[in-house]
């Protein structure tokens, strides 16, 4: 009897078998009828082994005797539960729900719904909801104070440049006069740094030829190597087979960008002749990933420092904003990609960006029809 019941609620409530919540109908005396498929891996109970047992198997052993029949009590005769509840799983494990049930009428008979979201899972979409929510409104807060900041400093480094032109007749005056001209230029860069980071795109994934991307930005950044004395070499002879990747390039010229500007920043103090002034950008790729490499043999990195580089802010140079690298990492996690430094102090560093060669689910990428059907 129970069998065909169940077989009716689940015929007639399709809909159930594909939503992301575990939904669950008993009887009136809470003997479990029907589980959706989300149901049953909520709790880990293979198909059709949750049905038949007591909706308390689901129930701390302390909350069986009053929480329990207070709910059932509320969903039978009152309109229904709605809060938080710890439940346990097949083996034995708690997990965090929020509960709501009810009760409806199907045949005469009286049966009773509930309907369970993990709080975890809520807790997620909830957070990513907010996050989305948080950057635009700090986009605009930024572009505010940007726009408010940006005038008085422009007039400020205009100013100063005509009383430098003035020519001051003490040296002191000239310099500092050279002071503020330096460091209004200075809070221009940060505030478009801080704009760039809070404006970051959300990514357009298209099909892209990943040398193009790269030989594209090494030209973008060509003239700046040049005037700095930088040599820039590029190799491809470990990129094997197929060059196209499903990124946003341009968040990835982005990227590399802000690396190449920490590559050429790191031989400032590197005296002339003492160590060649060279960046290697290397690409390489298997059938799984895809990889840009960007070293270089300047004044690296110490040791205390390696885990603070992608904090804003945080620079070892007075005259750096510090958001070069923290730019770089946001547009490669935006890419779905992961990025690594290796760095030793006077001796170089290595930035690694990794990608997967095909974000696409294999039902978008291949047939798996059998060959029999086709």
């Amino acid at each position: 009897m129970e069998t065909t019941k169940a077989e009716i609620l689940g015929s007639r409530h399709p809909l159930l078998e594909m939503v992301q919540v575990a939904f669950i109908i008993t009887d009136v005396h809470a003997k479990i009828l029907y589980a959706n498929r989300y149901a049953e891996h909520l709790f880990g109970y293979v198909k059709g082994k949750i049905e038949g047992k007591r909706i308390r198997a689901l129930f701390l052993e302390e909350d069986q005797t009053y929480f329990l029949s207070n709910i059932i009590y509320l969903t039978a005769y009152k309109n229904g539960f709605e809060g938080e509840a710890l439940l346990r799983q097949k083996d034995g494990a708690k997990i965090f729900v929020h509960l709501s049930t009810n009760s409806f009428k199907e045949g005469g008979e009286i049966f009773l719904s509930f309907s369970l979201h993990e709080i975890q899972r809520l807790k997620k979409l909830e957070r990513e909801r907010l996050e989305g929510q948080h950057w635009a409104s700090l986009g605009k807060m930024v572009e505010e104070i940007a726009h408010q900041i940006r005038n008085p400093i422009v007039s400020l480094g205009g100013y100063t440049k005509r009383l430098q032109r003035a020519s001051p007749s003490s040296q002191k005056g000239r310099y500092y006069l050279n002071q503020i001209f330096r460091e209004t230029r200075r809070l221009e860069t940060l505030i478009q740094r801080v704009e760039e980071y809070v404006l970051i795109p959300r990514p357009t994934f298209q099909k892209n030829n990943i040398l193009e991307v790269i030989e594209t930005a090494l030209r973008a950044f060509s003239k700046k190597a040049e005037e700095r004395g930088i040599l820039l070499n590029l190799e491809t002879q470990t990129l094997k087979g197929d060059w196209n990747l499903f990124i946003d390039k341009d968040l990835l010229m982005t990227a590399v960008s802000h690396i190449l500007e920490n590559s050429a920043e790191s031989f400032t103090n590197v005296l002339p002749g003492k160590r060649r002034k060279a960046v290697n950008i290397a690409l390489w790729g298997n059938d799984v990933s895809v990889g840009i490499s960007i070293s270089d043999r300047g004044e690296g990195i110490s040791k205390k420092n390696l885990n603070h580089i992608f904090e804003p802010f945080f620079s070892t140079r007075l005259d750096q904003v510090g958001l070069g690298l923290t730019i770089a990492k946001r547009a490669v996690e935006e890419n779905i990609g992961n990025i690594q430094v290796e760095s030793k102090l006077k001796r170089g560093t290595t930035v690694t960006i990794t990608f997967p060669k095909d974000r696409r689910r294999k039902v978008r990428r291949e047939s798996i029809i059998p060959e029999s059907q086709e």
